[in-house]
């Protein structure tokens, strides 16, 4: 599973077994009241599929460092790691926000439209990433 980790929304893919096809999974809210609320869904998540490994985005800066939300993300897969007792890696984001939005400009949907699959195209490029696809 792949985590696109926002403050507002997390974009979340899975690929199969195979790991060949990579799909969008779902947008949650971030609970900004109560984050182990977020963490319980997406361990939910987890169980529902039988993901075996976990894959965060690193919102790294343009020059290799890291920001404050790529330490707010890196923070986020740490203690979801420790609950969630399966391997969780970290990937390099930069562009996937910008490539999620040249795929949807290409899909023909509203401005809405965008906004609610944006965070889980983000995942799903950062799976693809990840696997080297």
């Amino acid at each position: 599973m792949a985590i696109d980790y926002g403050l507002k929304r997390i974009g979340l893919a899975i690929c199969d077994a195979g790991e060949i096809i990579v799909s969008p999974l779902c947008q949650l809210e971030n609970s900004t009241v109560n984050r182990q609320m977020t963490v319980d869904s997406i361990l939910t998540l987890l169980r529902e599929h039988a993901i075996e490994a976990i894959v965060v985005g690193l919102p790294v800066n343009m020059d290799g460092t890291m920001g404050e939300q790529a330490r707010i993300s890196r923070n986020f897969g740490t203690k979801l790691a420790e609950q969630a007792g399966i391997p969780v890696y970290f990937q390099d984001e930069r562009l996937s926000s910008k490539a999620a939005d040249r795929l949807l400009a290409d899909g023909g949907f509203t401005r809405k439209g965008k906004k609610a699959r944006r965070d889980m195209i983000a995942a799903c490029e950062i799976l693809k990433d990840f696997l080297g696809q």
